[in-house]
């Protein structure tokens, strides 16, 4: 599991990490596929994903940098995909031949937005008109509005996080076809848009273990910019509780966070006897360059610069200052 925690790009490097996972899509089953298709499906997600300006892929480009921008990431089974691209690129550019349409592990992007509230015609609305939401709004309401898997499909852990999902909200959304959904507690049923938005933001966890677009050992990395953002902090133990959980069963996660209750609840929950393995990763700006820099470690304490911890610390003396009549 990686944790990604900054103030310096981490949604966009959440985003290129989807693009390049789904970039291969329906060409990944085609042994035909060649290496400019490839090139072109990989732009078109990252176009899709990024939203450049002009919805053109060079406007990604650092405007004056004299090298090309580029991309490598490493999948399972010894896949790995390296791109190049500059301000005038029209496609992306693979550095080398890879089998890269061989990768099948299907990601899933949770945005900080939620969606159950603007699901019902969301998908038609997309397909039809140029909207401002980016594909991974379009992604995620596609895979919420798969079917239910049949109960013998799901395996143990799946059908673990949705009671402890339950558990957690007292009651379950229902999805009842066309992006239509409810929420059902205590024999009474509300409308998705009268619930509170992080109940609405767990219940897309929920819903997408149930579809099996979630399923631990087997699907693709979950990236989930900011789950904390308008969730009741009394929820925040149970989400780390069964995001570890998942983890712990093959699930790779990717998470990103501006709140220090959620970082700390995972460095208080994970379990190295469990065999749990929580990487932290901090972004920068370099203190001479200015250029974007990373510090990772596998134990919270070691990160040093860490803004999240430094603002807590200052809120706190100022607490104390205050109780002592400084300020």
């Amino acid at each position: 599991m990686n944790l990604k925690v900054s103030e310096s790009g981490k949604t966009h490097l959440l985003k290129a990490v989807y693009s390049l996972c789904a970039g291969n899509g329906s060409l990944k089953d085609n042994p035909e596929v060649s290496r400019e298709d490839l090139e072109r499906a990989v732009t078109d997600k990252l176009e899709k994903t990024l939203m450049p300006l002009d919805a053109k892929l060079g406007k990604l480009h650092k405007y004056g940098a004299k090298e090309n921008a580029e991309i490598k990431v490493d999948f399972i089974s010894d896949k790995s995909l390296y791109l190049t691209f500059r301000n005038n690129s029209k496609t992306v550019s693979f550095r080398e031949n890879q089998n890269y349409q061989g990768y099948a592990h299907r990601p899933v992007f949770i945005p900080t937005k939620e969606v159950l509230s603007f699901m019902e015609g969301f998908v038609s609305l997309y397909n039809e008109f140029k909207m401002s939401f980016d594909v991974t709004y379009y992604d995620l309401i596609s895979q919420l509005q798969l079917p239910f898997a049949q109960e013998s499909k799901l395996n143990e852990k799946s059908r673990w996080g949705i009671d402890q999902i339950e558990n957690i909200l007292g009651g379950k959304f229902i999805f009842h076809g066309g992006g239509r959904v409810t929420f059902k507690s205590a024999g009474n049923e509300y409308s998705a848009n009268a619930v509170a938005e992080g109940f609405r933001k767990i219940g897309v966890l929920s819903r997408l273990l149930e579809t099996r677009a979630i399923q631990p050992g087997i699907s693709g990395p979950l990236l989930w910019d900011e789950p904390e953002a308008n969730m009741h902090p009394r929820m925040v133990k149970g989400l780390v509780e069964i995001l570890l959980e998942l983890s712990r069963n093959g699930q790779q996660i990717i998470l990103v966070t501006h709140d220090y209750v959620f970082l700390k609840w995972f460095d208080l929950l994970m379990d190295k006897g469990k065999e749990d393995h929580v990487r932290f990763i901090t972004l920068y700006h370099g203190p001479s360059s200015g250029a974007v820099e990373c510090q990772m470690a596998d134990d919270y304490r070691e990160i040093d610069r860490n803004a999240i911890s430094a603002v807590f610390s200052e809120l706190y003396d100022a607490d104390i200052d205050k109780s002592f009549g400084d300020i």
